[in-house]
C-alpha cells in the first residue's frame, strides 16, 4: 500500500446512502438573524442584476458593486462584484475625474 492509502471518499461510499438506496438530504445554508441585511442600503441600482449598496460588515463601512440572481423569487448576491473599504472608496472616489477622462477620452 502506498504512504497515502485510500481515499477517504473511496472508503466511505458506502455510507453516501441509505438502506434505501436513496441519498442524504443536501444541506442547506441557514442565515441568523443577525445576518439578515438590515444594515444594507442600496445606493443605486447600475442595471437589472447589478447594484451599488452601502453596508456595515464586521463594523466596518463597505462599498459592494456586485451581481445580483434570483432565487426562489428572492433577490440574492451573487460571487461577482468587489466590495471596498472606506479607505479604498475614498482612493476611487478621489480618481472619478481622471477615469471619467480616460473614459471619455477612449469613446
Amino acid at each position: 500500500m502506498s504512504w497515502r492509502g485510500k481515499r477517504k471518499d473511496e472508503e466511505d461510499h458506502a455510507s453516501d446512502v441509505d438502506s434505501e438506496g436513496h441519498a442524504p438530504p443536501k444541506k442547506t445554508c441557514k442565515r441568523d438573524s443577525a445576518d439578515d441585511n438590515s444594515d444594507e442600503i442600496i445606493a443605486c441600482e447600475i442595471s437589472k442584476n447589478r447594484r451599488v449598496t452601502v453596508r456595515n460588515w464586521n463594523g466596518k463601512i463597505m462599498v459592494d458593486i456586485r451581481e445580483f440572481y434570483v432565487k426562489d423569487g428572492k433577490q440574492m448576491p451573487g460571487k461577482k462584484g468587489i466590495s471596498l473599504t472606506k479607505d479604498q472608496w475614498d482612493v476611487l472616489h478621489n480618481h472619478v475625474e481622471e477615469i471619467d477622462k480616460a473614459v471619455n477620452g477612449n469613446s
